[in-house]
C-alpha cells in the first residue's frame, strides 16, 4: 500500500493512502474527540460530530472519521472554528445527561470526560438549558445495567451486537426521544441478548456497565 507524508499539529506523519485521518491522528499520539467510531467499522457513523478539524485548503472544518489522508495534507486539530463546534456540540450532547460522577461506574474511564478536559469546558453546561429524560434504568440483564439516561447514542453497542449476530440492540423512535432499546422495548434479560458483554466493552459513556458479578464472566471486547 502507498505511504504518504501529511503533517498533523506540526507533526511530520507518515501514513497509508486513504487511512482515517482520525485513527492516523489517535496511532500518532494526537487526540481527536470522538464518541461514535470504531476501528473495526469500515465506514463511519458520523453521528457525534465532535471530531472537527481543519484541513489547509478547505473552507470549513471537516469530520476527521470521514477524512482520508493524503499526500501534503496539513492538519490543525485545535483551529478555532474547529473547536468551536466541537464545544458547542459537546455542550449539546450534556444537556440530556446527568453528571454524576462520583456515582457512576465510569467515573475516570469516562470518554466525556476525557473530551471535556481536551476541549476546555465543563461537564455540566450553563450555555444551553438541561433537558434530562429520566428513563427507567433496566437491571434485568444478571451480567450488565443498561441506563438510558446515560446513553449518547454513538451506536457502538447497536453495532457490536450485529457483529456478533445477536441484533438484541437498535435505534428507536426519533428526536428528543430517539434511544438505544430492545425491539419492543422489552427488558434485556426477554429480549434476544446473549450477555456477553461487547456492547459494555464499547459503550464510552456508562451508559452500559458491568455488575460486579457480570464483568468476570464476560470475555474483553473488540473495541
Amino acid at each position: 500500500m502507498k505511504t504518504v507524508s501529511l503533517t498533523i499539529d506540526g507533526q511530520q506523519i507518515s501514513a497509508p493512502e486513504g487511512a482515517k485521518l482520525l485513527w492516523v491522528a489517535l496511532d500518532h499520539g494526537i487526540y481527536i474527540p470522538n464518541l461514535c467510531t470504531l476501528r473495526d467499522k469500515p465506514e463511519p457513523m458520523a453521528a457525534c460530530r465532535l471530531c472537527f478539524v481543519e484541513v489547509e485548503g478547505y473552507n470549513r472544518p471537516v469530520t476527521a472519521c470521514t477524512e482520508s489522508v493524503r499526500e501534503g495534507m496539513v492538519v490543525n486539530t485545535r483551529g478555532v472554528k474547529a473547536l468551536r463546534l466541537a464545544r458547542t456540540g459537546f455542550e449539546l450532547l450534556m444537556t440530556t445527561h446527568p453528571v454524576d460522577c462520583a456515582h457512576c461506574p465510569a467515573n475516570r474511564s469516562c470518554e466525556l470526560q476525557k473530551i471535556a478536559a481536551h476541549l476546555g469546558i465543563k461537564l455540566k453546561t450553563k450555555r444551553f438549558k438541561k433537558f434530562e429524560r429520566n428513563l427507567p434504568v433496566d437491571s434485568s440483564s444478571p451480567v450488565f445495567i443498561y441506563d438510558p439516561n446515560k446513553c449518547v447514542l454513538c451506536g457502538r453497542c447497536v453495532w457490536v451486537c450485529r457483529q456478533r449476530g445477536i441484533g438484541a440492540l437498535g435505534f428507536a423512535h426519533r428526536g428528543f426521544g430517539r434511544m438505544v432499546t430492545t425491539f419492543g422495548d422489552e427488558p434485556l434479560a426477554e429480549s434476544h441478548c446473549e450477555d456477553c458483554g461487547e456492547c459494555v466493552s464499547v459503550c464510552p459513556s456508562g451508559a452500559l456497565a458491568f455488575t460486579d458479578n457480570g464483568k468476570a464472566k464476560v470475555k474483553p471486547g473488540i473495541a
